[in-house]
Protein backbone atom coordinates (compact mmCIF):
# COMPACT_ATOMS: atom_id res chain seq x y z
CA UNK A 1 0.00 0.00 0.00
CA UNK A 2 1.12 3.77 -0.87
CA UNK A 3 -0.34 6.26 0.78
CA UNK A 4 0.01 10.30 0.75
CA UNK A 5 -2.17 12.56 3.61
CA UNK A 6 -3.03 16.36 2.28
CA UNK A 7 -3.84 18.71 5.02
CA UNK A 8 -7.78 20.27 4.24
CA UNK A 9 -7.84 22.35 7.24
CA UNK A 10 -6.95 22.38 10.98
CA UNK A 11 -9.71 19.74 11.57
CA UNK A 12 -9.90 17.99 8.58
CA UNK A 13 -7.33 15.93 6.08
CA UNK A 14 -7.26 13.65 2.85
CA UNK A 15 -5.75 10.89 2.60
CA UNK A 16 -5.16 9.22 -0.75
CA UNK A 17 -4.35 5.67 -0.82
CA UNK A 18 -3.00 2.83 -3.47
CA UNK A 19 -3.57 -0.63 -2.61
CA UNK A 20 -1.96 -3.10 -5.00
CA UNK A 21 -4.46 -6.13 -6.31
CA UNK A 22 -2.15 -9.06 -4.70
CA UNK A 23 -2.87 -6.62 -1.48
CA UNK A 24 -6.52 -7.44 -1.78
CA UNK A 25 -6.01 -11.41 -2.19
CA UNK A 26 -7.09 -11.64 1.81
CA UNK A 27 -10.40 -9.62 1.01
CA UNK A 28 -11.17 -11.40 -2.49
CA UNK A 29 -10.90 -14.58 -0.25
CA UNK A 30 -12.82 -13.77 2.34
CA UNK A 31 -15.93 -12.43 -0.07
CA UNK A 32 -15.67 -15.59 -1.84
CA UNK A 33 -16.49 -17.83 1.94
CA UNK A 34 -18.72 -15.24 2.86
CA UNK A 35 -20.89 -15.57 -0.59
CA UNK A 36 -20.54 -19.04 -0.51
CA UNK A 37 -21.83 -19.89 2.97
CA UNK A 38 -25.14 -17.37 1.41
CA UNK A 39 -25.62 -19.17 -1.57
CA UNK A 40 -27.03 -22.67 -2.44
CA UNK A 41 -26.12 -24.27 -5.79
CA UNK A 42 -27.75 -27.43 -6.54
CA UNK A 43 -24.54 -30.08 -6.73
CA UNK A 44 -22.38 -27.99 -3.82
CA UNK A 45 -22.54 -28.26 -0.07
CA UNK A 46 -23.41 -24.55 1.12
CA UNK A 47 -20.08 -23.10 1.62
CA UNK A 48 -18.01 -25.21 -0.51
CA UNK A 49 -19.39 -23.75 -3.91
CA UNK A 50 -16.15 -23.18 -5.96
CA UNK A 51 -14.87 -19.22 -6.91
CA UNK A 52 -15.66 -20.20 -10.72
CA UNK A 53 -19.39 -20.61 -10.01
CA UNK A 54 -20.05 -18.09 -8.23
CA UNK A 55 -18.25 -15.91 -10.62
CA UNK A 56 -20.83 -17.40 -12.93
CA UNK A 57 -23.35 -17.35 -11.40
CA UNK A 58 -23.22 -14.16 -8.59
CA UNK A 59 -20.51 -12.14 -10.79
CA UNK A 60 -16.99 -11.58 -10.43
CA UNK A 61 -18.18 -7.46 -10.10
CA UNK A 62 -20.39 -8.48 -7.18
CA UNK A 63 -17.33 -10.66 -5.47
CA UNK A 64 -14.76 -7.86 -6.03
CA UNK A 65 -17.34 -4.72 -4.44
CA UNK A 66 -17.76 -6.82 -1.54
CA UNK A 67 -13.64 -7.52 -1.18
CA UNK A 68 -12.97 -3.75 -1.98
CA UNK A 69 -15.80 -2.65 1.30
CA UNK A 70 -14.10 -5.16 2.87
CA UNK A 71 -10.49 -3.65 2.74
CA UNK A 72 -11.31 0.14 2.35
CA UNK A 73 -11.45 0.47 6.51
CA UNK A 74 -8.21 -1.86 7.21
CA UNK A 75 -6.43 0.13 4.93
CA UNK A 76 -7.42 3.64 6.33
CA UNK A 77 -6.03 2.28 9.27
CA UNK A 78 -2.87 1.39 8.28
CA UNK A 79 -3.01 4.58 6.40
CA UNK A 80 -3.91 6.46 9.50
CA UNK A 81 -1.01 4.64 11.69
CA UNK A 82 1.85 5.48 8.75
CA UNK A 83 0.93 9.21 8.94
CA UNK A 84 0.02 9.79 12.48
CA UNK A 85 -3.34 11.33 12.00
CA UNK A 86 -5.33 11.35 14.83
CA UNK A 87 -8.51 10.66 13.14
CA UNK A 88 -12.16 11.55 14.56
CA UNK A 89 -15.71 10.40 13.45
CA UNK A 90 -16.41 8.45 10.13
CA UNK A 91 -14.36 8.83 6.66
CA UNK A 92 -15.76 9.91 3.97
CA UNK A 93 -14.39 7.82 1.21
CA UNK A 94 -14.67 7.97 -2.85
CA UNK A 95 -13.02 5.63 -4.95
CA UNK A 96 -11.05 7.05 -8.04
CA UNK A 97 -9.81 3.96 -10.10
CA UNK A 98 -10.40 -0.06 -10.03
CA UNK A 99 -11.06 -2.88 -11.85
CA UNK A 100 -10.11 -6.14 -11.77
CA UNK A 101 -5.85 -6.94 -11.55
CA UNK A 102 -5.60 -3.43 -11.09
CA UNK A 103 -4.37 -1.44 -8.09
CA UNK A 104 -7.61 -0.06 -6.19
CA UNK A 105 -6.92 3.70 -5.49
CA UNK A 106 -9.36 5.82 -3.20
CA UNK A 107 -9.75 8.61 -1.02
CA UNK A 108 -10.94 9.05 2.82
CA UNK A 109 -11.25 12.26 3.63
CA UNK A 110 -11.81 12.51 7.82
CA UNK A 111 -11.95 14.92 10.70
CA UNK A 112 -8.42 14.51 12.64
CA UNK A 113 -8.07 16.03 15.94
CA UNK A 114 -6.55 19.67 15.75
CA UNK A 115 -3.47 20.65 17.10
CA UNK A 116 -4.70 22.70 20.69
CA UNK A 117 -1.80 24.86 22.46
CA UNK A 118 -3.24 24.55 26.31
CA UNK A 119 -3.12 27.51 28.89
CA UNK A 120 -1.18 26.94 32.27
CA UNK A 121 -4.07 25.81 34.34
CA UNK A 122 -3.27 27.98 37.63
CA UNK A 123 -3.66 31.07 35.19
CA UNK A 124 -7.31 30.04 34.79
CA UNK A 125 -9.94 31.82 37.73
CA UNK A 126 -13.52 31.38 37.92
CA UNK A 127 -16.07 33.19 40.72
CA UNK A 128 -19.06 30.79 41.86
CA UNK A 129 -21.94 32.64 43.89
CA UNK A 130 -20.99 32.35 47.26
CA UNK A 131 -23.56 30.39 49.51
CA UNK A 132 -26.33 32.22 51.16
CA UNK A 133 -28.84 30.73 53.29
CA UNK A 134 -32.01 32.33 53.59
CA UNK A 135 -34.86 31.52 56.74
CA UNK A 136 -37.55 31.75 53.97
CA UNK A 137 -35.56 29.20 52.35
CA UNK A 138 -35.43 27.07 55.66
CA UNK A 139 -39.11 27.48 55.85
CA UNK A 140 -39.83 26.19 51.91
CA UNK A 141 -38.15 23.04 52.76
CA UNK A 142 -40.76 22.91 56.19
CA UNK A 143 -43.59 23.41 54.34
CA UNK A 144 -42.43 20.93 52.03
CA UNK A 145 -42.61 18.37 54.70
CA UNK A 146 -45.68 19.59 56.31
CA UNK A 147 -47.48 19.10 52.87
CA UNK A 148 -46.09 15.29 52.86
CA UNK A 149 -48.23 14.82 56.49
CA UNK A 150 -50.80 16.51 55.51
CA UNK A 151 -54.35 15.19 56.07
CA UNK A 152 -57.94 15.59 54.16
CA UNK A 153 -60.96 16.23 55.96
CA UNK A 154 -64.73 16.45 54.84
CA UNK A 155 -66.07 19.94 55.16
CA UNK A 156 -69.48 21.15 54.25
CA UNK A 157 -69.19 24.32 53.09
CA UNK A 158 -68.39 25.05 49.30
CA UNK A 159 -65.28 24.55 47.68
CA UNK A 160 -62.08 26.58 47.24
CA UNK A 161 -58.91 27.06 45.55
CA UNK A 162 -56.56 24.36 47.72
CA UNK A 163 -59.29 21.94 48.55
CA UNK A 164 -59.37 18.47 46.78
CA UNK A 165 -63.15 17.38 45.68
CA UNK A 166 -64.07 13.94 44.99
CA UNK A 167 -65.72 14.74 41.08
CA UNK A 168 -67.33 12.45 38.70
CA UNK A 169 -66.90 13.96 34.87
CA UNK A 170 -68.63 13.19 31.30
CA UNK A 171 -67.36 15.10 28.32
CA UNK A 172 -69.89 14.79 25.33
CA UNK A 173 -69.75 16.11 21.69
CA UNK A 174 -73.19 17.11 19.81
CA UNK A 175 -74.73 14.80 22.53
CA UNK A 176 -72.35 11.79 21.63
CA UNK A 177 -70.12 10.55 24.51
CA UNK A 178 -66.78 10.70 24.01
CA UNK A 179 -64.96 8.04 24.45
CA UNK A 180 -62.69 7.50 27.50
CA UNK A 181 -64.32 10.84 28.30
CA UNK A 182 -65.75 10.00 31.57
CA UNK A 183 -64.88 9.09 35.11
CA UNK A 184 -66.08 8.53 38.22
CA UNK A 185 -64.91 9.27 42.07
CA UNK A 186 -61.37 11.28 40.88
CA UNK A 187 -59.85 13.22 43.60
CA UNK A 188 -58.94 16.80 42.38
CA UNK A 189 -57.51 19.66 43.80
CA UNK A 190 -59.26 22.59 43.04
CA UNK A 191 -56.92 25.54 41.31
CA UNK A 192 -54.15 23.04 40.17
CA UNK A 193 -54.91 22.68 36.96
CA UNK A 194 -54.28 19.35 36.27
CA UNK A 195 -57.42 17.90 34.08
CA UNK A 196 -59.41 19.89 32.03
CA UNK A 197 -59.27 23.97 31.01
CA UNK A 198 -62.25 25.27 32.35
CA UNK A 199 -62.88 22.66 35.49
CA UNK A 200 -61.44 24.39 38.23
CA UNK A 201 -63.43 27.88 37.46
CA UNK A 202 -66.71 25.81 37.78
CA UNK A 203 -65.11 24.15 40.71
CA UNK A 204 -64.69 27.06 43.00
CA UNK A 205 -68.04 27.29 45.24
CA UNK A 206 -69.66 23.88 44.36
CA UNK A 207 -70.66 22.13 47.36
CA UNK A 208 -71.00 18.30 47.70
CA UNK A 209 -73.96 16.30 45.62
CA UNK A 210 -74.01 19.48 43.15
CA UNK A 211 -73.82 19.01 39.44
CA UNK A 212 -73.15 21.89 36.54
CA UNK A 213 -71.61 21.32 32.63
CA UNK A 214 -68.70 23.92 30.99
CA UNK A 215 -67.44 23.92 27.49
CA UNK A 216 -63.82 22.87 26.73
CA UNK A 217 -61.85 22.11 23.69
CA UNK A 218 -60.41 19.01 23.44
CA UNK A 219 -56.87 17.79 22.72
CA UNK A 220 -56.53 14.16 22.08
CA UNK A 221 -58.37 11.42 20.63
CA UNK A 222 -61.13 11.22 17.64
CA UNK A 223 -62.60 14.75 18.43
CA UNK A 224 -59.42 16.61 18.90
CA UNK A 225 -59.95 20.17 18.63
CA UNK A 226 -63.34 20.22 19.19
CA UNK A 227 -65.94 21.85 21.61
CA UNK A 228 -66.59 19.15 24.72
CA UNK A 229 -69.99 19.81 27.17
CA UNK A 230 -68.79 18.46 30.06
CA UNK A 231 -71.01 17.54 33.03
CA UNK A 232 -69.37 17.57 36.60
CA UNK A 233 -70.62 16.26 39.75
CA UNK A 234 -69.17 16.88 43.07
CA UNK A 235 -69.31 14.20 45.52
CA UNK A 236 -67.30 15.60 48.63
CA UNK A 237 -65.46 18.51 49.12
CA UNK A 238 -62.12 18.14 51.41
CA UNK A 239 -60.01 20.46 52.72
CA UNK A 240 -56.26 19.72 53.21
CA UNK A 241 -54.94 20.25 56.94
CA UNK A 242 -51.21 20.59 57.62
CA UNK A 243 -50.04 19.57 61.24
CA UNK A 244 -49.20 22.15 63.74
CA UNK A 245 -45.65 23.34 63.14
CA UNK A 246 -44.42 22.39 66.58
CA UNK A 247 -41.85 19.43 67.75
CA UNK A 248 -44.14 17.28 67.54
CA UNK A 249 -44.22 17.65 64.11
CA UNK A 250 -40.84 17.18 64.18
CA UNK A 251 -40.69 13.66 65.87
CA UNK A 252 -43.20 12.87 62.90
CA UNK A 253 -41.80 13.88 60.40
CA UNK A 254 -38.28 13.21 60.95
CA UNK A 255 -35.95 11.72 63.29
CA UNK A 256 -34.84 14.79 65.54
CA UNK A 257 -37.03 15.49 69.03
CA UNK A 258 -37.49 19.21 68.48
CA UNK A 259 -38.25 21.97 65.68
CA UNK A 260 -34.78 23.72 66.31
CA UNK A 261 -33.27 20.66 65.43
CA UNK A 262 -35.14 19.72 62.43
CA UNK A 263 -34.48 23.33 61.47
CA UNK A 264 -30.47 23.05 62.05
CA UNK A 265 -30.66 20.00 59.89
CA UNK A 266 -32.43 21.06 57.05
CA UNK A 267 -30.10 23.92 56.99
CA UNK A 268 -26.89 21.40 57.28
CA UNK A 269 -28.56 19.80 54.32
CA UNK A 270 -29.57 22.53 51.92
CA UNK A 271 -25.49 23.95 52.66
CA UNK A 272 -24.75 20.73 51.20
CA UNK A 273 -26.88 20.97 48.28
CA UNK A 274 -25.39 24.08 47.34
CA UNK A 275 -21.64 22.83 47.71
CA UNK A 276 -22.84 20.67 45.10
CA UNK A 277 -24.32 23.41 43.14
CA UNK A 278 -20.69 25.74 43.21
CA UNK A 279 -18.86 22.27 42.33
CA UNK A 280 -21.21 22.22 38.87
CA UNK A 281 -20.71 25.81 38.40
CA UNK A 282 -17.09 26.02 38.95
CA UNK A 283 -16.72 22.39 36.44
CA UNK A 284 -18.93 24.67 33.52
CA UNK A 285 -17.44 27.95 34.12
CA UNK A 286 -13.59 26.20 34.13
CA UNK A 287 -14.36 24.36 30.89
CA UNK A 288 -15.61 27.41 29.06
CA UNK A 289 -12.93 29.32 30.47
CA UNK A 290 -10.77 26.32 29.09
CA UNK A 291 -12.29 26.28 25.69
CA UNK A 292 -12.01 29.90 25.33
CA UNK A 293 -8.57 30.00 25.65
CA UNK A 294 -7.39 27.59 23.55
CA UNK A 295 -9.37 28.95 20.88
CA UNK A 296 -10.13 25.52 19.51
CA UNK A 297 -12.21 24.36 16.66
CA UNK A 298 -14.80 21.80 16.18
CA UNK A 299 -14.25 19.30 13.57
CA UNK A 300 -17.49 19.77 11.70
CA UNK A 301 -18.52 16.11 10.57
CA UNK A 302 -17.78 14.75 14.35
CA UNK A 303 -20.59 17.91 15.47
CA UNK A 304 -22.66 16.71 12.21
CA UNK A 305 -22.50 12.81 13.39
CA UNK A 306 -23.04 14.03 17.30
CA UNK A 307 -26.34 16.08 16.00
CA UNK A 308 -27.68 12.63 14.74
CA UNK A 309 -27.25 11.54 17.65
CA UNK A 310 -28.88 13.66 19.55
CA UNK A 311 -31.69 13.84 17.49
CA UNK A 312 -32.26 10.34 17.14
CA UNK A 313 -31.84 10.20 21.14
CA UNK A 314 -34.36 12.47 21.57
CA UNK A 315 -36.78 11.02 19.05
CA UNK A 316 -36.57 7.99 20.38
CA UNK A 317 -37.48 9.51 24.47
CA UNK A 318 -40.31 10.95 22.62
CA UNK A 319 -41.96 8.08 20.81
CA UNK A 320 -41.68 6.17 24.62
CA UNK A 321 -43.84 9.08 25.77
CA UNK A 322 -45.93 8.68 22.58
CA UNK A 323 -45.02 11.51 20.65
CA UNK A 324 -43.02 12.57 17.98
CA UNK A 325 -40.70 15.49 16.72
CA UNK A 326 -43.28 17.35 15.21
CA UNK A 327 -45.30 17.84 18.37
CA UNK A 328 -42.89 18.34 20.53
CA UNK A 329 -41.70 21.45 17.71
CA UNK A 330 -45.20 22.47 18.07
CA UNK A 331 -45.37 22.10 21.93
CA UNK A 332 -42.19 24.14 22.35
CA UNK A 333 -43.07 26.63 19.15
CA UNK A 334 -39.71 26.13 17.60
CA UNK A 335 -39.47 24.77 14.04
CA UNK A 336 -36.97 22.10 12.86
CA UNK A 337 -34.43 24.73 11.88
CA UNK A 338 -34.47 26.26 15.48
CA UNK A 339 -34.15 22.72 17.26
CA UNK A 340 -31.47 21.93 14.69
CA UNK A 341 -29.57 25.21 15.71
CA UNK A 342 -29.81 24.37 19.22
CA UNK A 343 -28.68 20.92 18.94
CA UNK A 344 -25.97 22.15 16.89
CA UNK A 345 -24.47 24.62 19.28
CA UNK A 346 -24.57 22.69 22.21
CA UNK A 347 -22.81 19.98 20.06
CA UNK A 348 -20.03 22.12 19.00
CA UNK A 349 -19.59 23.07 22.51
CA UNK A 350 -19.35 19.34 23.65
CA UNK A 351 -16.88 18.27 20.89
CA UNK A 352 -14.70 21.26 21.92
CA UNK A 353 -14.77 20.54 25.52
CA UNK A 354 -13.69 16.61 24.43
CA UNK A 355 -11.22 17.64 22.31
CA UNK A 356 -9.46 19.85 25.02
CA UNK A 357 -9.52 17.32 27.47
CA UNK A 358 -8.02 14.57 25.04
CA UNK A 359 -5.39 16.94 24.94
CA UNK A 360 -4.61 17.70 28.61
CA UNK A 361 -5.09 14.19 29.01
CA UNK A 362 -2.10 13.42 26.69
CA UNK A 363 -0.05 16.46 28.01
CA UNK A 364 -0.29 14.98 31.39
CA UNK A 365 0.06 11.28 30.46
CA UNK A 366 -3.29 10.56 32.28
CA UNK A 367 -4.19 6.40 32.28
CA UNK A 368 -6.93 4.65 33.37
CA UNK A 369 -6.63 1.98 35.80
CA UNK A 370 -8.49 -1.40 35.39
CA UNK A 371 -10.08 -0.38 38.70
CA UNK A 372 -10.90 2.87 37.60
CA UNK A 373 -12.46 1.49 34.56
CA UNK A 374 -14.51 -1.64 36.08
CA UNK A 375 -16.23 0.56 38.70
CA UNK A 376 -17.21 3.01 36.02
CA UNK A 377 -18.71 -0.22 33.93
CA UNK A 378 -20.21 -0.87 37.22
CA UNK A 379 -21.65 2.15 37.92
CA UNK A 380 -23.25 2.94 33.75
CA UNK A 381 -24.58 -0.94 34.12
CA UNK A 382 -26.40 0.39 37.67
CA UNK A 383 -27.66 2.94 35.92
CA UNK A 384 -29.64 1.09 32.90
CA UNK A 385 -30.26 -1.60 35.56
CA UNK A 386 -28.03 -4.33 33.82
CA UNK A 387 -25.77 -6.69 35.15
CA UNK A 388 -22.07 -5.15 34.80
CA UNK A 389 -20.93 -7.69 32.78
CA UNK A 390 -23.69 -8.44 30.61
CA UNK A 391 -23.48 -4.13 30.07
CA UNK A 392 -19.46 -4.93 29.16
CA UNK A 393 -20.09 -7.52 26.65
CA UNK A 394 -22.67 -5.00 25.24
CA UNK A 395 -20.34 -2.41 25.03
CA UNK A 396 -17.42 -5.09 23.42
CA UNK A 397 -20.13 -6.08 20.65
CA UNK A 398 -21.08 -2.28 19.76
CA UNK A 399 -17.45 -1.45 19.48
CA UNK A 400 -17.63 1.12 22.08
CA UNK A 401 -15.76 -0.09 25.47
CA UNK A 402 -12.71 2.44 23.88
CA UNK A 403 -15.28 5.10 24.38
CA UNK A 404 -16.28 4.53 27.75
CA UNK A 405 -12.12 4.16 28.21
CA UNK A 406 -11.95 7.78 26.81
CA UNK A 407 -14.64 8.87 28.86
CA UNK A 408 -13.38 8.26 32.33
CA UNK A 409 -9.90 9.63 30.72
CA UNK A 410 -11.45 12.74 30.16
CA UNK A 411 -13.35 12.62 33.47
CA UNK A 412 -9.64 12.41 35.11
CA UNK A 413 -8.45 14.90 33.11
CA UNK A 414 -11.37 17.39 34.58
CA UNK A 415 -10.53 16.87 37.71
CA UNK A 416 -7.00 17.92 37.23
CA UNK A 417 -8.18 21.25 35.84
CA UNK A 418 -10.58 21.67 38.73
CA UNK A 419 -7.75 21.00 40.97
CA UNK A 420 -5.43 23.30 39.55
CA UNK A 421 -7.49 26.46 38.82
CA UNK A 422 -8.33 29.14 40.95
CA UNK A 423 -12.09 28.94 42.18
CA UNK A 424 -13.39 32.17 44.33
CA UNK A 425 -16.78 32.46 45.92
CA UNK A 426 -18.67 35.87 44.45
CA UNK A 427 -17.80 37.12 48.45
CA UNK A 428 -14.28 36.74 47.78
CA UNK A 429 -13.73 33.46 49.71
CA UNK A 430 -10.95 30.86 48.23
CA UNK A 431 -12.78 27.18 47.12
CA UNK A 432 -10.93 24.68 47.05
CA UNK A 433 -11.82 21.31 44.89
CA UNK A 434 -11.25 18.85 48.29
CA UNK A 435 -13.91 21.20 50.23
CA UNK A 436 -16.75 20.89 47.33
CA UNK A 437 -15.66 17.42 46.61
CA UNK A 438 -16.15 16.24 50.48
CA UNK A 439 -19.72 17.78 50.09
CA UNK A 440 -20.55 16.78 46.54
CA UNK A 441 -19.73 13.51 47.35
CA UNK A 442 -20.66 11.23 45.35
CA UNK A 443 -22.96 12.81 43.61
CA UNK A 444 -20.00 14.19 41.47
CA UNK A 445 -19.65 11.12 39.74
CA UNK A 446 -22.67 10.85 38.16
CA UNK A 447 -22.09 15.14 37.17
CA UNK A 448 -18.45 14.66 35.85
CA UNK A 449 -18.65 13.11 32.39
CA UNK A 450 -22.24 15.72 31.69
CA UNK A 451 -19.83 17.48 28.92
CA UNK A 452 -18.53 13.97 27.18
CA UNK A 453 -20.14 12.24 24.35
CA UNK A 454 -22.66 10.23 26.19
CA UNK A 455 -22.12 6.74 24.12
CA UNK A 456 -24.04 3.99 26.68
CA UNK A 457 -27.60 5.22 25.22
Amino acid sequence: MKSTVETLSPTRVKLAIEVPFAELEPSLKKAYREIASQVNVPGFRQGRVPASVIDQRIGRGTVLNEAVQDAIPTQIVAAVREHDVKSLGRPSVEITDFSDGEPLIFTAELDVRPEITLPDLDTIAVTVDAIQIGDNEIDDQVNALRERFATLKTVERPAQVGDYAQIDLAATVDGQEVPGGSATNISHEVGSNQLLPGLDEVLGGMSADESTSFTTQLVGGDFAGKDAEVAVTVRTVKEKQLPPLDDDFAQLASEFDSLDELREDLRTRLGRAKRVEQLYAARDKALEELVKATDVPAPEGVVRDEVEQRKQAMTDELERMGASLEEYFSAEGKSAEDVDKELTESATEGVKIQLVLDTLADREEIEVTDDEYGHEIVHRAQRVGVPPQQYYDQLVRSGMAAAVYGDVRRGKALAQVLDQIKITDSAGEAISLEDLRGEAGADQHDHEHDHDHDHDH
